[in-house]
Order: C-alpha cells, then structure tokens, then sequence
C-alpha cells in the first residue's frame, strides 16, 4: 500500500516506496551516482515537508517527485559550483608523507648507539641494521656464536637505558 493510499507521511515509507525510481532516473540524467542520491533524498525531504500540500492534491506523488528531482537537477547544473568546478581523473599533487618522525628518530637510535662500546654497537648493527643472524655475525666478526648473542643481550639492554635516559618510553 502507497505512502498516498495511507495517508502516513513518514520518511522512510516515502524512501521505501520511491528511491530507488528517483535513484535511477535522476542517474540516467546526471551520469553521477553520488550526486543522484543527494538529490533523492533532497526530493523526498521536500516532498515529507510539502505533505499537507500534497495529500490534499488529487492525482499521483510519483510525477510530482520526479519534476522535483529534474529541477534540483537543472539547479545543480546552473549553480556556480558546478560551473567552477572539474573533475580530475588524477589528483594534480601526490601527497607526500611527513617523515620528521622517522628522521628524528633515527637520529635519537644513532646518538644512542654512538653511546655503546665498540663490540655492542657492532652487534647491534650487523644484527638489526645488516639483517644478519648470530651465526653470520659470529663467522663475520670471528668470535663463538655465545659472544655474539651475550654482546646483543647487553647492547640492546644498554641501548634501551640510553634511549629511556633521553626520554624515550616504551
């Protein structure tokens, strides 16, 4: 049963019933998804708020509801916002990340590490920054693979005191 056959004006009986007719026509007529539903819903507000208006005139809401749209339509069409503005394909400018951050943390890990003994710093940096594991370094650096790991254990403990020293949590 229609919103007219009723009489009930709610808003989501008149969306149900005509939204997804306006949808489609007023699509066909601007090619813009996004901008059909923008004038759906501005054609139904309307039609919810003339609702005294209407159900007191004979004959069907569905043309009523359809001129509406057309005008919004023509309106959008004849604004200054749509007279002015182009669609891009391609944003003119990529937008490039700020990397301050990364910039100043690095340079708090590098002041950190200068801080560390000349055995731990190479541990720490053959393994975190060479991506090598404890049996590469040990072949590397000619020292058992227990050194190796005792030297990352005490860096990494020394790194960490260092970097909460300057302020750093975790």
């Amino acid at each position: 049963m229609s919103v007219e056959q009723t009489g009930r004006w709610e808003l989501a009986d008149l969306y149900a019933e005509h939204a997804p007719a306006l949808w489609r026509h007023v699509t066909r007529l601007t090619g813009n998804a996004s901008l059909a539903e923008d004038v759906v819903q501005e054609t139904l507000l309307r039609a919810w708020r003339h609702r005294a208006r209407l159900d007191a005139a004979t004959g069907s809401l569905r043309p009523w509801l359809f001129r509406v749209a057309g005008n919004l339509v023509i309106d959008d069409v004849r604004s200054a916002r749509h007279r002015h503005e182009r669609v891009a394909e391609e944003l003119p400018e990529q937008p490039v990340t700020d990397r301050s951050d990364a910039v100043f943390d690095a340079m708090l890990v590098a002041d950190a590490l200068s801080g560390l003994s000349a055995e731990h710093r190479q541990a720490v940096v053959l393994a975190y920054y060479g991506g090598r594991t404890v049996p590469e370094i040990a072949r590397e650096i000619d020292v058992p693979e227990g050194t190796v790991k005792s030297r990352l254990h005490y860096g990494l403990r020394a790194l960490r005191l260092a970097l909460q020293e300057k302020g750093v949590t975790r």
